[in-house]
Order: C-alpha cells, then structure tokens, then sequence
C-alpha cells in the first residue's frame, strides 16, 4: 500500500511538473468528433489518463519535425480512448511515440506483392512493435474520421494502439488476451466469419464497411475493426453487429 501511495505522488508531482490545463487538453482535441461521445465524468476520466500516459512515455519527433505539447495532447488523447476502460497497464510493454511529420520510409528491405524485393519500403502512415515504439505520421492524425462520411473510417493512432494490444497474446494476429467473462472460441469465430464474409464481397467488387486493408491478414483485420469501432461505431453496428458486440465486450465500451 505504501509503494503504491508512493507511485501516486510521484505521477501527480510528474503531471504538475509537466504543466498540463484543461483548457489545453480541450483546445487540442476540439476537432476530433469522437470526443462529442466522452462527457461528463467520462471526460474527466479521459483527460486524466490522458496526462498521466504523457508523463510515462516518451514522445519524439521524427526526421526533424517540430512537435508541439498540443499535437502530443491529442496523440496521447486517441491514445487513451481505447484503453479508457482497460487502464495504462495494457500499454506497460512499450515506452516510445514518434511522429513524424508525413509518411515516414522504413529502414529495411521490402518484398512487393509480385515477388521483387526492393531495398526500401513505401512510406507508411504508423507502425508498431511489440516492445515499441509506435511509430506515427501527423498528417495521418489530423487526417483521422476523415472518411467516416465515404463509408469508411480512419485513425491511426488507434489503429496502431490495436496493434501494441493485439501483440501482448501470441504476437500479432488478430487475438488480443481475452477478459475472463469472454470466450477466445467465439472471438475465432465471429470474426473469422466476418473476415470471410468481408473477403467475398470483395471479390464481387462490392462495396464494403471498413478499408480493404483490413482484409490484408487478421492484425490488420483487428486494427482496422478497432479504429472502425471508434470512428463510426453506429456503422460497425449495422453491418458487423457481432464484431461490434464482441469489440464491446473487449474495450468494455459500447460507443454509439
């Protein structure tokens, strides 16, 4: 208990230390629609996490980008969402954030979709590791719910989160740990069925729910269900109700 009442003081002496407003928090995430959901105590609770994330990761700018306490305020906000219910303990197993400013270039050989392997990857928008860092483009932030109104949804940093989740069961495929009132059985096969689902309608050319780029293998699958989740939740609801019911179950949040 004492180590405990101690590591308290400490992150609150850490989150004084850091100067963080409510106005400022408030100013930052103003233009995320999402945040119309969270009112009340939830906000609160929202902000709170959101501070304390701030002062136990490290974020750093990238390839000379210039990155402002506001930017990491709404990065750390989306950050917070998904696990606003689980608590900061799930995100224990990595330490560093860096955003570059656009779509950053990964150091290391990739190998294209018809064979050739190329000495560079095409940039990408996020990325993340087990043991981190989770790797982000700030314009893919401020582009976030962007085409909710197309059809489809987009947050990257959510996206990635789902990833460092995902990760902590198995490695990255599609399975995060399950809570003890959920079965792993009925995870396999709901969203198994919707990937299958989702995969033949593509191949008629249909359109579908969520980003063809979920379809690339189950991590993507999970990542792109969660970031949908959040972004347009009454959409995910429709048309995948019992992934949406399951998602529910697992980010112990039902948006609506």
């Amino acid at each position: 208990m004492l180590l405990k009442a101690i590591k308290h003081w400490l992150e609150v002496r850490r989150i004084n230390q850091q100067g963080f407003t409510t106005e400022q928090w408030e100013a930052a995430v103003a233009d995320w629609p999402v945040m119309a959901r969270y009112q009340g105590r939830e906000r609160d609770e929202l902000r709170h996490l959101t501070f304390r994330l701030l002062v136990h990761k490290d974020f750093t700018a990238g390839g000379g980008f210039e990155l402002t306490q506001a930017m990491c305020l709404k990065i750390a906000t989306m950050a917070c969402v998904p696990v606003l219910n689980l608590g900061l303990a799930w995100y224990d197993h990595w330490q560093t954030v860096i955003v570059y400013e656009g779509d950053f270039v990964p150091n290391r050989p990739y190998r294209s979709a018809d064979g050739v392997v190329h000495a560079q990857a095409p940039g990408l928008s996020g990325e993340a590791w087990q043991r981190g860092p989770v790797i982000l483009s700030w314009d893919s932030v401020l582009h976030s719910g962007e085409r909710v109104r197309h059809g489809k949804a987009s947050n990257v940093v959510i996206h990635e989160l789902a990833h460092t989740l995902d990760m902590l069961r198995d490695g990255a495929n599609g399975a995060p740990p399950m809570h003890p009132d959920m079965r792993p059985g009925e995870w396999h096969d709901v969203f198994t069925a919707a990937w299958d689902g989702l995969n033949k309608a593509y191949l008629h050319h249909k359109v579908l729910p969520l980003d063809e780029y979920a379809l690339s293998n189950p991590a993507e699958f999970f990542a792109v269900c969660s970031e949908t989740f959040f972004e347009a939740p009454q959409l995910m609801k429709q048309t995948l109700p019992d992934v949406y019911r399951l998602l529910g179950l697992f980010y112990r949040q039902r948006p609506e």
